[in-house]
């Protein structure tokens, strides 16, 4: 049996403080592994989003010197909008030795507005929600985007490859 703990977002781009929350939340006991799912089709659909292919290239970029960090493109083999919900049930129909329910990471801010998710009545029924402060660090994608926009510096907010991959794909211009 297999304790699952997910980092699911839009990764618009993925940012230091998503990779500090998932540091923290790995230090606590059974929590072994993270995997990160980028949003394939978020239903905010957030100003300029890259597409997921990029978003996923940067995810694994940022992770990838991280042996407890892993990727998963679950969410593009899901029809329609990305729902939370919606993955969280596909993960416990593709991997049947999950122990207990699915830890969910999340950001304070986040989780503050968790009754405005789509079926947030049945997401406490399938994930305990592991609430990381994000005050901790103030590093925001839409900061990151607006930077890059004034052509402002970006280093250290997101990983090195992860800069220079955003760079090179001219996103977010």
């Amino acid at each position: 049996m297999a304790i699952l703990t997910v980092f699911a977002g839009t990764f618009n781009p993925i940012h230091t403080a998503h990779l500090i929350m998932a540091e923290s939340v790995r230090d606590l006991p059974e929590c072994e592994k993270i995997l990160f799912i980028p949003s394939y089709n978020p239903p905010h659909k957030e100003n300029d989003l890259a597409s997921v292919r990029h978003r996923f290239n940067m995810v694994k970029l940022a992770i990838e010197d991280n042996p407890c960090f892993e990727i998963s493109d679950i969410e593009f083999k899901i029809k329609g909008k990305s729902y939370t919900i919606n993955t969280l049930r596909e993960l416990y129909e593709r991997t049947p030795d999950i122990s207990g329910k699915i830890k969910f990471i999340i950001g304070s801010d986040a989780y503050s507005s968790l009754s405005a998710w789509h079926k947030s009545e049945e997401l406490g029924q399938v994930a305990d929600f592991v609430v990381v402060e994000r005050s901790r660090i103030n590093i925001s994608s839409s900061e990151i985007r607006q930077r890059i926009k004034n052509s402002q510096s970006i280093r250290y907010l997101v990983n090195e490859k992860v800069r220079e991959y955003i760079y090179e794909h001219r996103l977010y211009t």
